[in-house]
């Protein structure tokens, strides 16, 4: 397998980019744009580029859950 030369990212930063999150979520990059345009993943943007709202996400999951 092929390494990423991307820089490694912790999954507790606020918001990552689609290719970043593809990668850690195991989803394809399509499928998190499409899940981005249904609303099942908070978007957020910065100048022209669409971010994953990691943090609202996590917090979403777990009032959801109700573990905070």
């Amino acid at each position: 397998m092929e390494k990423s030369n991307a820089p490694q990212v912790p999954a507790t930063v606020p918001v990552m980019t689609i290719e970043r999150f593809s990668e850690l979520s195991g989803m394809s990059y399509s499928a998190v744009k499409g899940q981005l345009q249904l609303g099942n993943l908070p978007l957020f943007k910065v100048g022209r580029r669409r971010m994953v709202n990691v943090a609202l996400l996590n917090a979403e999951c777990l009032q959801a859950e109700d573990w905070s």
